[in-house]
């Protein structure tokens, strides 16, 4: 699985507005932005993107994503 096929998931299952992942095909890392985070504390920021992506890893076909940051889009706007 590459870097960009991960970040496409994000975008599509989260409305990402924002995506930065980085991997070697079984670990990944990722910072996102989504609106979906909005008025969420971190752990049910990070549980709405492992659900999001439950299929992919529970297939073994995503093996371990870590999460940097996950950011409302106002957020990643001011981090930068």
């Amino acid at each position: 699985m590459a870097p960009e096929f991960v970040a496409q998931l994000l975008t599509d299952r989260l409305d990402a507005t924002h995506t930065d992942v980085r991997g070697d095909g079984h670990h990944f890392y990722a910072k996102l932005a989504s609106p979906r985070f909005a008025g969420l504390g971190l752990l049910a920021r990070h549980r709405l993107v492992k659900d999001a992506l439950k299929d992919v890893i529970d297939s073994g076909e995503l093996h371990a994503l870590s999460l940097e940051k996950t950011l409302t889009p106002e957020e990643w706007a001011a981090a930068q």
